[in-house]
């Protein structure tokens, strides 16, 4: 496991110590419930689309599949997607309608992309780990509700815990490697 995981393991599993601290401490059974199960199944989430996501980028890494063109800026691609605006002004001598019609057809059925294809590329949404992790939280979130354990506001807020703290580590693990 890399240190950057484990980094973000161990401070899901102190913050998570400290929620149920402050659970018991402060409040009712109820609310220890709702923190745990909105904390548990937003951590799998979010630990499951990242080991998805880690695992798709490894396999297009192996494969050589580069999806990104750098030969425009970000800004320019929001500005001007379709590249209207390009200083490289590139006249074509007019062609008939009916020859630009089948040029454009020809161009969309070398794009089209087969089932083979698209499911390849859908397999970090599809991922075992992720449907695993929402099922997980549909069915917590079912419980309590089928219950009347559902204390909505504690729930949200445990919901909003683990992704902060991710994104807080990595941003902190970034610091640390830009100042290297």
């Amino acid at each position: 496991m890399k240190s950057s995981s484990l980094k973000i393991l161990k401070a899901l599993v102190i913050i998570d110590i400290v929620i149920i601290l402050i659970s018991v401490i402060f409040f009712d059974i109820k609310i220890l419930y709702n923190t745990q199960n909105g904390f548990i199944s937003a951590t799998l989430v979010m630990i499951a689309s990242m080991i998805s996501y880690r695992r798709m980028i490894n396999t297009r890494v192996e494969h050589n599949v580069i999806t990104m063109d750098d030969s425009k800026d970000f800004i320019d691609k929001l500005e001007d997607p379709h590249d209207l605006y390009s200083e490289e002004v590139v006249e074509e001598e007019e062609k008939d309608l009916v020859e630009t019609v089948k040029d454009e057809k020809k161009k969309l059925k070398e794009n089209r992309r087969t089932l083979y294809q698209t499911l390849k590329d859908t397999k970090a949404a599809l991922s075992v780990y992720r449907l695993g992790a929402y099922a997980v939280l549909v069915l917590g979130f079912l419980y309590l509700n089928r219950h009347g354990l559902l204390h909505v506001p504690s729930y949200i807020l445990a919901l909003s815990i683990p992704p902060m703290v991710i994104v807080i580590m990595l941003l902190m693990n970034k610091e640390d490697h830009s100042q290297d």
